[in-house]
């Protein structure tokens, strides 16, 4: 089979080209950065190099392969971030269309139920219902919970404040996983290449309080009393603003961060729960543990 990966080397993109090479399939893995090639192809896949902003591109990369693997990248810069999104999913169905491919499947997020009111992942809702408009074409989106790798975030606050915080309500429970076994979701998605219509499928690592998540990342880096505060949404806006993020941006984690603590955000994955894939929060402890100590 000849499949496409779409976002480069990054944390999902690239464990999944390498379990979708090793099964035994060509794939060809799209990146906007030249100098990303020479990585791709030792991988053993072939590079297409390329803006998801260019629906030509999109549409010459497609032609011809059984199925692809889209993202939205991250623009931080956007000047209307959900606008952005779904723009970024338009331009993939519109590919899709063009190219005649007949199998997707489409990252996510939990949350995606949400029209409005869950910042940069109502955005992703609209990029779902432009993939969903496709006839004859079936599409899965993988809607994995928060990424432990958000937690990263906290590293300067915990060198500099001794705290670790976020706006998710008062000890709260978060829905986390990691990149790895959402490569393996999409890895398992695109071998067996078996759904049909539209689909969603939930990934999800592990399940643990703010306060349990401050004592694990705490303990792994020595720090084991370290206190987990939940902020008000005004003053996570002003640390966004004070850390360099643009108002769009900060506006729009605000806001996801707000649907997190009313619990909307994670209503349709709780009606949906799956089974917990391997990779829990003391496994990715020891990777925070390394990006403190080298921050």
């Amino acid at each position: 089979m000849k499949y496409v990966v779409t976002g480069s080397l990054g944390h999902i993109s690239k464990p999944l080209a390498e379990q979708l090479i090793k099964a035994g399939h060509e794939v060809l893995v799209a990146s906007s950065k030249q100098d990303k090639v020479a990585q791709i192809e030792a991988m053993g896949a072939k590079g297409a190099i390329g803006s998801v902003e260019d629906v030509a591109f999109l549409t010459k990369t497609f032609t011809g392969v059984d199925a692809v693997y889209t993202m939205v990248p991250p623009k931080m810069d956007a000047a209307d971030w959900k606008g952005y999104i779904q723009t970024i999913g338009k331009n993939f169905a519109d590919a899709v269309r063009a190219s005649g491919v007949k199998k997707v499947v489409n990252l996510s997020s939990v949350g995606a139920h949400m029209p409005v009111g869950c910042g940069p992942v109502s955005g992703l809702h609209h990029a779902e219902n432009e993939l969903n408009a496709l006839d004859g074409v079936d599409v899965k989106h993988l809607r994995p919970a928060y990424f432990y790798y958000n937690l990263m975030s906290n590293i300067g606050m915990i060198k500099h404040m001794g705290i670790a915080g976020g706006n998710y309500g008062e000890n709260a429970t978060m829905v986390m996983t990691h990149p790895n076994d959402i490569a393996a979701a999409a890895a398992e998605e695109m071998n067996a290449s078996s759904f049909s219509g539209k689909s969603v499928r939930y990934i999800a690592s592990d399940e643990r309080t703010t306060t349990d998540i401050a004592k694990v990342l705490g303990t792994a880096i020595g720090k084991p009393e370290l206190p987990w505060v939940n902020f008000k949404n005004e003053d996570t806006h002003a640390g966004m603003i004070q850390a360099g993020l643009t108002e769009e941006v900060a506006k729009n984690y605000v806001e996801m961060g707000a649907a997190i603590a009313s619990g909307e955000m994670s209503a349709d994955y709780n009606n949906n729960k799956p089974a917990l894939s391997p990779t829990k929060l003391e496994d990715f402890a020891k990777e925070f543990a390394v990006a403190f100590a080298h921050s």
